[in-house]
C-alpha cells in the first residue's frame, strides 16, 4: 500500500462504480453505489491515519508527464485531507437516503453521485492548474442532471439557474489561468503558490478567482441561487451541495487567492468584510420569515458560509484554523438538517413548517437528533459548529472590531431561526392529525442520522484531532501573508505583548 497510487484510486473507485451501475438493476445500483462510497470512505480513513503532520507539506504525491505541459499531479496537505475525508464520510449517506426515495432511473442517478464524488475528490487533490479546472468545473455536471431529473416541479429552472451562475464565474478564472500559466511557466499549484505574481497583476487575478469561488460558497449578493436549487433538489443532492459543493469555493480561497495573490487579497479585504457583514446579517433575517423547512436551511447556510469569508480574510492563525472548521461543522451539520427535512417529507410529502407541530410526542427520536443539530447550528458549546465559529471570531476580531461585532449579531440571529424552526416542527401547538400519525424513525434513518451526530460531539468535544492536520499548512499560508495581513484596529499598543489564546490545544 505505501507504493499504491492512493489518491488515484480514491477517484477511480467511483468512476469505475458508476459505468457498472450503469448495467445494473436499481437494486443492483443502489449496492454497487453503497460498497463503492464506503470503500472510498475506507480509503479516507486509511489516508488520514497515514497522514503526518510534521511531515512536508504534500503527501501521497502523484505525477505522470503526459506531454505538451499536462500532467496528471496529484497530491494533498492536511486541508484537502480534511474535505476529503467529509466528503468521503458524506456520500454514503446520501446513498442511503436516496435508497426509497428515488425509484425512477435508479442506476443513472447512482452513477451520477459516484461521478460527482470523483470529481469532488479530483478538485481536492488536484496539483495541476488545469487539472483542478477540470475536476472543479466538471463537478457541476452530475449536480445539474440530479437537480434537473430528480427534483421538485421547478427543478428546471433551478438547475439551469445552479448552472449558469457557477459556470459563469468560471470563466473569468480560466483566463486568469492562462496568464498564470504563461507568466510562471508552470501549472503546478506548489510551485504557483511560491510564485510572485506582480502586485498590479494580482488585483486583476483575484478579482478573476473571486467570480468563480464567490458563487460556489456562496457570497452576497451572488447567493440567489442557492435556495432555488436546494429547494427543488432531491435530500441527498441538497445534502452534499451543502455539505461538499460549498466548501469548494472555501478550499479555493485558501488554495489560490490567499497564498498566490497576498497583496490582492489585502487590497479587498473590506469589500469582503462589508459582503460577509450584508450575507449574515440579510440572509438571516430572510431565514427568520421562512415557512418552507428547506429554504429556511438553504439561507443559514450563506450566513454560516459568511463566518468562513470573515475567518480566512482576517489573515491570521484562528480566523483560518476557524474558517475550517467552520466549513467542516457546516458540512455535518447543513448535511444532518436536510435530512432531517427528507425524512419529514418522506411522510408527509410538504416542507410547509405549519403543517407539522408536536412530533417530539409521536416522534421523539427524531426529535432528539434534530435538537442535537439544532444546537449544533447555533454553536452550543461541546458540539461541532462551536470551536469554528469561536476561532473565526476571536481572528475576525483580530482584523476588525466591527466586523467582528456583526459576525457576532449573525450567531445570535441564527440561535433565533433555528430554534424558532425546532418549537415550530417539534413543540408547535397547532397539530394537523396525519403529522401526529407520522412513525418515528426506523432502523434505516437511525442509520444515517446517527453517525453524523457522534461526529458532532466528537468535533465539539476534540477539535484539535481536526486542527492538528492542517496547522502546519496554515503556518506556511501565514507566512506569506504576513507582510500584507491587516494590522487590526484591537491590537495592543506597540511595544505591548499580543494576547495569547488557548482552549484546548486552539491556540
Amino acid at each position: 500500500m505505501s507504493q499504491a497510487p492512493l489518491l488515484s484510486i480514491l477517484i477511480a473507485l467511483p468512476l469505475i462504480a458508476g459505468v457498472i451501475c450503469l448495467f445494473l438493476s436499481a437494486n443492483g445500483a443502489r449496492w454497487m453505489a453503497l460498497i463503492a462510497t464506503l470503500l472510498d470512505f475506507g480509503l479516507s480513513l486509511y489516508l488520514w491515519a497515514r497522514f503526518n503532520p510534521d511531515g512536508p507539506q504534500w503527501q501521497f504525491v502523484e505525477k505522470i508527464d503526459m506531454g505538451r505541459g499536462v500532467s496528471w499531479a496529484l497530491g494533498i496537505d492536511g486541508i484537502a485531507l480534511l474535505l476529503i475525508v467529509l466528503t468521503a464520510f458524506l456520500m454514503p449517506i446520501c446513498i442511503g437516503a436516496s435508497w426509497r426515495a428515488i425509484e425512477k432511473r435508479v442506476p443513472e442517478y447512482m452513477a451520477y453521485f459516484l461521478l460527482m464524488e470523483a470529481l469532488i475528490m479530483g478538485s481536492f487533490a488536484a496539483q495541476d492548474l488545469f487539472l483542478f479546472y477540470i475536476f472543479f468545473e466538471g463537478g457541476l455536471i452530475p449536480m445539474y442532471f440530479i437537480i434537473g431529473i430528480w427534483g421538485g416541479a421547478e427543478r428546471i429552472k433551478a438547475s439551469y439557474k445552479f448552472f449558469l451562475y457557477t459556470l459563469a464565474g468560471s470563466v473569468l478564472m480560466l483566463i486568469a489561468m492562462l496568464y498564470m500559466a504563461g507568466t510562471a511557466h508552470t501549472t503546478s499549484i506548489p510551485a504557483l503558490m511560491a510564485y510572485d505574481f506582480p502586485k498590479g497583476a494580482q488585483t486583476f487575478l483575484f478579482l478573476a478567482f473571486l467570480a468563480s469561488f464567490a458563487v460556489k460558497l456562496p457570497m452576497w449578493p451572488v447567493h440567489t441561487w442557492l435556495p432555488d436549487a436546494h429547494v427543488q433538489a432531491p435530500t441527498a443532492g441538497s445534502v452534499i451541495l451543502a455539505g461538499v459543493l460549498l466548501k469548494l469555493g472555501g478550499y479555493g480561497f485558501i488554495r489560490f487567492s490567499l497564498p498566490m495573490f497576498p497583496d490582492g487579497s489585502a487590497q479587498f479585504v473590506p469589500l469582503i468584510f462589508v459582503l460577509s457583514g450584508i450575507a449574515v446579517v440579510y440572509t438571516s433575517l430572510v431565514a427568520l420569515v421562512q415557512r418552507d423547512m428547506k429554504k429556511l436551511v438553504a439561507y443559514s447556510s450563506v450566513a454560516h458560509m459568511a463566518f468562513v469569508t470573515f475567518g480566512l480574510f482576517a489573515m491570521n492563525r484562528q480566523g483560518i484554523e476557524g474558517a475550517m472548521l467552520v466549513m467542516l461543522g457546516h458540512g455535518l451539520v447543513s448535511g444532518a438538517l436536510f435530512l432531517c427535512v427528507g425524512v419529514v417529507y418522506d411522510r408527509l410529502h410538504t416542507r410547509e413548517i405549519d403543517r407539522y407541530g408536536g412530533l417530539s410526542d409521536n416522534m421523539p427520536g427524531y426529535a432528539l437528533l434534530f435538537m442535537v443539530f439544532t444546537m449544533a447550528s447555533v454553536g452550543l458549546p461541546g458540539l461541532s459548529n462551536f470551536p469554528g465559529e469561536f476561532l473565526s471570531s476571536v481572528g475576525t476580531y483580530r482584523a476588525s472590531t466591527w466586523a467582528a461585532i456583526v459576525a457576532t449579531t449573525g450567531i445570535v440571529l441564527g440561535a433565533a431561526y433555528m430554534l424558532w424552526l425546532y418549537w415550530r416542527i417539534c413543540f408547535g401547538t397547532g397539530r394537523h392529525a396525519d403529522a401526529a400519525a407520522m412513525p418515528d424513525l426506523n432502523v434505516r434513518e437511525w442509520w444515517l442520522l446517527a453517525p453524523i451526530a457522534l461526529a458532532v460531539f466528537w468535533m465539539g468535544i476534540y477539535p484539535e484531532s481536526f486542527l492538528r492536520p492542517m496547522r502546519g499548512d496554515v503556518g506556511r499560508l501565514l507566512v506569506r501573508m504576513e507582510r500584507v495581513a491587516p494590522a487590526g484596529d484591537s491590537q495592543p499598543a506597540p511595544g505591548k505583548p499580543k494576547p495569547t489564546l488557548e482552549l484546548g490545544g486552539m491556540r
